[in-house]
């Protein structure tokens, strides 16, 4: 690459356009012509209201949904399927109670085919990165909430995956563990430099995560708004910068007062 180009993005989303059929067999259009790129070790922060399509998106670019038009590039191939190098962290865990978590972590890397020493070794890995590895053959049902999460973020990681998706992750934690999490998801992805794509309803969420923040709004058409967050870690949700941040994120927002 000449000194004088840009980096391919890790995610190209091009004119994606995403209809449902309502069940009085009408149309509900609510992803019209989409455009949006994510660099390498970006986080991007997608916020806006219900039914607006944060997570049709997310299961767009995870291969779970297909767009009615348009296309989705990750890594520099067209996403038609889910894969390996897309991992998504769900709200609700997903985890399998019976097992512990090393083997948790381990699953996915067991279907893949690796060998189990190799699994084993790296499963413990990216536990010990989330701060889970003294505990790591504890069953998943007698850990707290957070520390499920983070066995979540871990088997994700454990993957190498080229883009994380987060589903708003942190939706079912207390105050109190949401912002243990949000340390810890900072300081994971800079151990990491992880690229992720973070789904989330809270402003105050998505400032203390993203880079940059997508406000999306049901039905909009081409580009939507975006605000960049220029704020080093870490970041003091109490300081005046964030609020000011949080401000200028707020007026992307439909229905915000100009």
């Amino acid at each position: 690459m000449q000194a004088n180009q840009t980096p391919e993005p890790v995610v190209s989303i091009k004119n994606v356009v995403r209809t449902f059929v309502t069940e009085d067999a009408g149309e509900n259009t609510v992803l019209r012509g989409l455009d949006l790129d994510i660099a390498h070790g970006e986080c991007v922060v997608v916020i806006g209201p219900s039914g607006c399509g944060k997570s049709t998106l997310l299961n767009i670019v995870a291969g779970f949904d297909q767009p009615t038009s348009g296309e989705v590039i990750v890594g520099g191939q067209q996403v038609k399927r889910p894969g390996p190098d897309r991992a998504v962290v769900f709200q609700d865990y997903s985890l399998l109670p019976w097992l512990n978590a090393l083997e948790n972590v381990a699953l996915g890397l067991k279907l893949s085919g690796m060998r189990k020493r190799e699994r084993l070794d790296r499963a413990q890995h990216f536990l010990e990165i989330v701060g889970l590895g003294a505990v790591s053959k504890r069953a998943v049902y007698k850990m707290s909430g957070g520390m499920q999460q983070r066995v979540s973020i871990a088997r994700a990681l454990a993957l190498e995956p080229a883009l994380l998706l987060m589903d708003e992750p942190f939706g079912a934690l207390d105050a109190i563990q949401r912002g243990i999490m949000h340390e810890e998801l900072t300081r994971i992805r800079r151990e990491t430099n992880s690229t992720v794509l973070f789904i989330t309803h809270s402003l105050d969420e998505a400032v203390y995560l993203g880079d940059r923040v997508i406000a999306l709004q049901a039905g909009m058409a081409g580009n939507p708004p975006e605000g960049k967050v220029p704020l080093g870690y870490p970041r003091d949700p109490l300081s005046d910068e964030f609020t000011e941040v949080m401000r200028q994120v707020r007026e992307l927002l439909p229905g915000a007062a100009h």
